[in-house]
Formats: C-alpha cells, sequence, structure tokens
C-alpha cells in the first residue's frame, strides 16, 4: 500500500501532525494555545497546521478517547472533515462534556486526524426506490437483542 503524501505547513509554535504507534490510523493534532474549557463550553482551538490533502481525499478531525473517558472533551462536529481543496488552519471545535474545567495546554494533544480516500457519487433522481429488507426502518427498528 502507497502512502498518501500531504504538504503541510506548520506554524513556529505548531507541531506536525504525527502517529504516536506503527500502524495507527489517527495522527495526534495539538493545539497551539493555552484555555480553559470550562463545562459544557465549547471552543475553537488552533493547531497551527495548514495542509494540501490531494483530489480523492479528505482528513476527519475526531476525539481522543483518553480525553473523552478520563475528561469528558469531544468534539461538537464528529467527525469533522477537511476537504481537499480548504488550505486554511485546522481547527478543532472542542466541547467539555465533564463536570470540571479542563485546561487545553499549548503543545498538547487535542485531537486525532484520519486520512480517507473520497468516493464521488453520481446522484440520479427517480420516483421510486428498490425494496429493501429493511426499507423504511430506521432508529431502533432492529431492537437491541
Amino acid at each position: 500500500m502507497d502512502n498518501v503524501k500531504i504538504n503541510v505547513v506548520v506554524a513556529s509554535d505548531g507541531k506536525m501532525p504525527s502517529y504516536a504507534h506503527p500502524g495507527d490510523a489517527g495522527m495526534d493534532l495539538f493545539s497551539v494555545e493555552e484555555a480553559i474549557l470550562a463545562p459544557m463550553e465549547r471552543r475553537l482551538v488552533s493547531t497551527g497546521v495548514r495542509m494540501e490533502i490531494p483530489p480523492g481525499y479528505e482528513a476527519q478531525i475526531r476525539p481522543k478517547s483518553g480525553l473523552a473517558v478520563k475528561h469528558g472533551i469531544s468534539i461538537v462536529n464528529t467527525p469533522g472533515t477537511i476537504d481537499a481543496g480548504y488550505r486554511g488552519e485546522v481547527k478543532v471545535i472542542m466541547i467539555n462534556l465533564g463536570t470540571e474545567p479542563y485546561p487545553i495546554k499549548k503543545g498538547s494533544k487535542i485531537a486525532q486526524m484520519v486520512i480517507n480516500r473520497v468516493e464521488m457519487a453520481e446522484m440520479t433522481a427517480v420516483d421510486v426506490l428498490e425494496e429493501s429488507s429493511r426499507n423504511e426502518g430506521g432508529f431502533g427498528s432492529t431492537g437491541t437483542k
């Protein structure tokens, strides 16, 4: 499997996104700012990273499981999508779902980023959809057991 080549500009006070372990799906993203995230507060946090993602790929920004379980820290729009054409700074919409204020420290891990291949869909307008075993069964339609 070939690696996807992504050009990255990192601010002087930023850190390059990086994998913690060989074979990890997600790269860590780091804060370039300091803040206190109060319970139920959401905040746009800067990473100091801009990227040139090749066409046919996207970056997904996802929560860190350790921050979620230990502190109740998540991301509001998870996963957040960075499209190939975007060249601005990667920022993370963090939220504190915990009961205590959470200090965001400069240089600390705040999220993870996964690079995915994107398939473009061709939409076709029709009058009727084919039947399926599920049809219109939605939320909870398969039960819990």
